[in-house]
Parts: C-alpha cells; structure tokens; sequence
C-alpha cells in the first residue's frame, strides 16, 4: 500500500469518477473497490465507500462521502502534453463527458475536479523569460484550451 496518496471527495460517484480517469489516461488504473460494511451517514452497508486508482501513475483513494464537501480549482491535476492531438484528447474527453471548459488550459470533469491541460510548449515558452515568455503568456490568457500553434507563434514574435 502506497504512503502517501490523494484523497478525492466525491458525493456518491467514486467509482464512475476513478474508471473514467482510468479509461482516459495511460498507466492508470482501479485497483480496488471497497464497500462499506455497515450503514453510515451517507449510505448503506454494501454501497461503495471508497475507490483506490491511479491517474498517470499518481496513487489516489476516491471516498464517497456525501454531498457535505464539493471540490474547487485549488485542487487540480495538471496534465502534461505533448502535441496538439494529444491536448484535444484529453480536453474533449474530460468536456465532452459533462465537464466544463474553463480558462488559461483548465477545466472541469463532471464530478467537479479541476484539470490543467497543459502543452509542453507552453511551459518550455514560459520558462525561457524575457519577451516570448511574455507573449506566449499573453497569448495563453485568450484561450481556453490551448492551441499549441497559436503559442508557438507566440514564442517566436
């Protein structure tokens, strides 16, 4: 068992949450499901109480724990990609399944966590200073999900 993992609240929905993040990411997986044993405040014995899964290697424990908590942006996973196709994989999927596009390379799946669908280029233009940093900034702050293109051209003025 894993030290230290993440711990996602989620109302009742654990287990859809953790096989959606296992089909859209490579090396992740659900790894267990365990059921409560007992009635609790927000279920009954046999629901599922608690998801164990990893999303791009990253050990996480999904816990249905009911409606008390929600989740916001200071929690995100952010996603490293490498091309444009890439980028739109994972942004469709995480929209197109009841999420929301957001700002700047973020949005929202369905069950309220945060993504930060992040280009490779973006952070290579960023970390160089100076004024293509500036640009490519700019130019990340009118977007949504990023376009590669349009940040590469950025960088290059």
């Amino acid at each position: 068992m894993t030290r230290n993992r993440i711990c996602l609240w989620y109302d009742t929905e654990a287990e859809a949450a953790a096989r959606f993040y296992a089909e859209t990411f490579p090396d992740s997986a659900v790894t267990a499901v365990f059921r409560a044993p007992s009635d609790y405040p927000s279920g009954r014995a046999g629901d599922v109480l608690t998801v164990d899964f990893s999303v791009l290697g990253i050990p996480c424990v999904g816990l249905n724990g009911g409606p008390v908590f929600t989740h916001s942006e200071a929690f995100s996973f952010q996603i490293m990609t490498e091309d444009q196709a890439e980028t739109d994989r994972y942004w469709n999927a995480i929209t197109a399944n009841g999420g929301a596009e957001s700002e700047c390379g973020w949005c929202r799946d369905r069950w309220g966590i945060s993504w930060q669908i992040t280009p490779r280029v973006l952070i290579e233009a960023l970390a160089l200073g100076g004024d293509a940093a500036k640009r490519a900034f700019e130019a990340m702050m009118t977007m949504k999900k990023i376009d590669v293109a349009a940040i590469e051209a950025a960088r290059r003025g």
